[in-house]
């Protein structure tokens, strides 16, 4: 009898035991499922996706570097606000059907916003988006009231702001008679075509009007045409070259930085990415801000329901001057030199040496 009890205790422990392993293995797997599907779920419905579409004009080292920052500064906006914005890209190459087809695409495509780099694409991306209640933001438009865009840079009035690099001519011109005092011929190298060089070309001629300089233009509007239009101005035995944020030049520089330097001719320019690529000196606003603050134009529309009919076109200070030390060598200038020479009409000289790219 004693046998038959103990044997009905051990049996019964053991069932315990065996329902207490049981119950223990499914309470984790009910309360992890449970609970990771329950994160999964808020996490969806936390994180909205913004689409914005990104067109730029052409592929050079300025509007490069403005896209890089744009996107790498949406990333960054996208983590602190718990959003995310679907970028799709895409490049016209300066051409007016390839734009056309490209804002259409983001149109189809519902995007929640449009970033036009550049003032070609910021029209097409206007005219356009008219009716359609998709916000535009521009991004290097010199002129934005001049170009038709908006009303004012103050408020905007429709749909579209953005961000300009608006250049202090003037300034540039101070910097090429401050580091040759007995200049007597300048060169004015620009595509006629580009609406970012209208004014500036315009300021350059009343500038050296003033002086009494004499003054030479040579244009072109590809690159092929540039590099001759280089070549006329060494020709014509100019003593230095100016040339505005014309995006047709910039994409040619790594073409004729050569001639103009083994000319002995310094090329005076509206952007630190033509010195970059190889001109003297690029004089203007940082390229790379430009695109963060583009960046958080979006994110404030976006993000915070800002309406870009009254958010202010956003302007920059003109006061950096960058040197490429190569080309300064080149000329036989010594840079400390040109750097003490100029630096009163600048807030701030800075150096670099060509390359085809910013890191």
């Amino acid at each position: 009898m004693k046998k038959i009890i103990r044997k009905a205790a051990l049996l019964l422990a053991a069932a315990a035991v065996t329902v207490g392993i049981a119950g223990c293995a499914q309470i984790p797997d009910q309360t992890v499922s449970v609970n990771s599907k329950d994160a999964v779920e808020e996490t969806k419905e936390a994180v909205k996706t913004f689409k914005v579409g990104i067109c730029n004009y052409v592929d050079d080292a300025s509007l490069n570097q403005i896209v890089d920052n744009i996107e790498a500064q949406l990333e960054t906006l996208g983590q602190e606000n718990n959003v995310k914005f679907e970028i799709s890209y895409d490049n016209c190459n300066a051409d007016p059907n390839v734009l056309n087809q490209i804002v259409a695409n983001f149109i189809a495509d519902d995007v929640d916003l449009m970033i036009g780099v550049a003032t070609p694409v910021a029209m097409t991306m206007q005219s356009l988006t008219e009716g359609k209640n998709i916000p535009v933001v521009f991004a290097a438009v010199s002129d934005p009231e001049g170009a038709g865009l908006v009303e004012s840079n103050d408020a905007p009035g429709s749909n579209i702001t953005g961000t300009s690099d608006f250049l202090d001519t003037n300034a540039i011109m101070d910097l090429i008679f401050a580091n040759d005092p007995d200049a007597t011929k300048i060169g004015l190298l620009y595509d006629v075509g580009q609406d970012s060089s209208t004014g500036p070309v315009k300021a350059a001629k009343e500038y050296l009007d003033s002086k009494g300089i004499e003054y030479v233009e040579h244009t072109g509007t590809n690159v092929d045409e540039i590099a001759l239009a280089a070549q006329a101005m060494v020709s014509d035995g100019v003593d230095a070259v100016f040339t505005p944020t014309d995006n047709t030049v910039m994409t040619a520089e790594l073409t004729i930085y050569e001639t103009l330097a083994q000319a002995g001719i310094p090329h005076y320019t509206g952007a630190d990415s033509f010195a970059l690529n190889g001109a003297f000196l690029g004089y203007g606003v940082d390229y790379a801000n430009l695109g963060v603050e583009t960046a958080n134009m979006v994110k404030g529309i976006l993000v915070d329901n800002n309406d870009p009919a009254t958010t202010p076109v956003m302007t920059f200070d003109n006061g950096t001057a960058t040197i490429n030390t190569d080309i300064c060598k080149e000329l036989g200038l010594d840079y400390d030199e040109v750097n003490r020479v100029i630096a009163p009409y600048c807030l701030r000289v800075q150096e670099i040496t060509t390359a085809e790219s910013f890191e």
